[in-house]
């Protein structure tokens, strides 16, 4: 089964050609902006539905909805990403949220709003998700040169962690000073300044010729096959399906810990969720200086330690809440200086022609495993309470982590890249 995979040439990675400097430094300003107006959006709109509710099922069905489309699409949106125009892509998914906020910003103006509506709209810019971040993500590896990609990667996760400073802070200002619908017309503004640098610049693509295409579910099955027939890929599949199944209800609940056990508002969430940033600006510039060379080892031990400290953010006393925050940032940079290593690992060792398939499978498990984490937090933080949902998810997801060692196939991951089938081209795509 494995000889496969390993009987083939592996596939170069292509070079991005002159200028590419101000190609990928244009793209990623404006995907910074826009990134950062959806971070704004999550905020205000968690935080409406923790202060209208209250209810830890009301914010699990909300992450539910922001999940579950994205896992149901993602094999066809990065199926789509490796056949079809990624930039194209990319700036339909982006017009499509901008207009799901329109629809909601008329809903909150005119007193009409219900939660069903919000649930719908978050329903539907995941699902646009599932076609843009596959292609995003596989279009990155076509801007920079090979040498480039680990530092690329820190710079993504720097950016998650300035999108995060920027969009706590700004959302309670936001909900301080304006009415919740002119709030979400932010997110608006920043789409469309992230759709322009796209309308401007071409980015290359690897193109399999029309006479060697299958269909769309016969190239979707070829990524399945892929994954399945690489014991290490398979792993880290697994591996991160697990821990993503245990902590991901924890990052959909925070609003919900902070007001029930710390008695805190929408400010102590952005001051929580800012430092947490901070956190991660720290953890993703540490990656850009020293590009780990035995990445996958660090992705596993940053992530156990970052869900560990989510399990510590939980046992802060309620009057502590100053702790609470210590341990938070420190989830953050040790998720930073883990996740931007594992995006790297897969840039480099899958081909670009299948980088969309392959990386949308990896939405897709994880997509799949989020609600399924969800679905069980609701009942289970009425249960024992949201502090013992966070300690018991903190603890089993960072045991999921540390499991990935008992895997020699996946220590070695970076040793055997994945390699295909067939020819390719290179192209500027329109």
């Amino acid at each position: 089964m494995d000889a496969d995979v390993t009987a083939l040439s592996p596939a170069r990675h292509p070079e991005p050609g002159p200028g590419w400097q101000r190609r990928f430094w244009s793209i990623f300003a404006g995907q910074a902006l826009s990134l950062t107006g959806s971070a704004l959006t999550q905020f205000v709109l968690l935080w409406w539905i923790t202060d209208t509710t209250g209810s830890a099922g009301a914010l699990a069905t909300a992450g539910m909805a922001a999940l579950l489309p994205q896992a149901l699409l993602g094999p066809l949106g990065g199926t789509f990403a490796d056949r079809y125009s990624r930039r194209l892509l990319m700036i339909g998914a982006d017009t499509v949220s901008a207009l799901c906020m329109v629809v909601l910003i008329f809903l909150f103006a005119t007193g009409r709003v219900e939660l069903w509506h919000v649930y719908t709209m978050m329903f539907i810019r995941s699902s646009m998700q599932a076609f843009q971040v596959p292609a995003a993500a596989a279009s990155t590896a076509m801007l920079v040169p090979a040498n480039f990609l680990p530092r690329a990667a820190g710079l993504n996760q720097s950016l998650q962690g300035i999108m995060t400073v920027a969009a706590a802070p700004l959302g309670a200002l936001a909900i301080s000073v304006m009415p919740l619908g002119a709030a979400l017309s932010i997110d608006v503004v920043t789409a469309l300044l992230g759709i322009l640098p796209l309308l401007f610049f071409r980015i290359p693509q690897v193109r399999v010729p029309r006479d060697q295409r299958a269909g769309v579910w016969a190239e979707f099955r070829e990524g399945v096959r892929l994954v399945w027939r690489h014991p290490g890929l398979r792993h880290l599949y697994t591996v991160l399906a697990a821990v993503v199944l245990t902590v991901m209800p924890t990052f959909t609940l925070t609003p919900l810990l902070v007001k029930t056990h710390f008695g805190g508002g929408p400010g102590q969430v952005a001051l929580m969720e800012g430092l947490s940033g901070m956190g991660m600006i720290v953890g993703g510039l540490a990656v850009t200086l020293l590009a780990p060379r035995r990445r996958v080892v660090t992705v596993l031990v940053a992530f156990a330690l970052s869900c560990f400290a989510v399990a510590l953010t939980a046992l802060a006393p309620g009057k502590a809440f100053w702790l609470a925050v210590v341990w938070w940032v420190v989830s953050g940079v040790t998720f930073s200086f883990g996740n931007a290593p594992m995006t790297a690992v897969l840039q480099t060792v899958i081909p670009n022609q299948l980088q969309g398939r392959v990386l949308s499978l990896l939405s897709t498990v994880m997509g799949l495993a989020g609600p399924v984490g969800l679905a069980l937090a609701g009942p289970l933080g009425e249960l024992i309470g949201v502090r013992g949902l966070f300690l018991v998810a903190g603890v089993l997801s960072a045991l999921a982590s540390l499991a990935g060692f008992l895997s020699p196939a996946l220590l070695r991951l970076e040793e055997a890249p994945v390699v295909t089938r067939g020819g390719a081209r290179v192209s500027s795509e329109a």
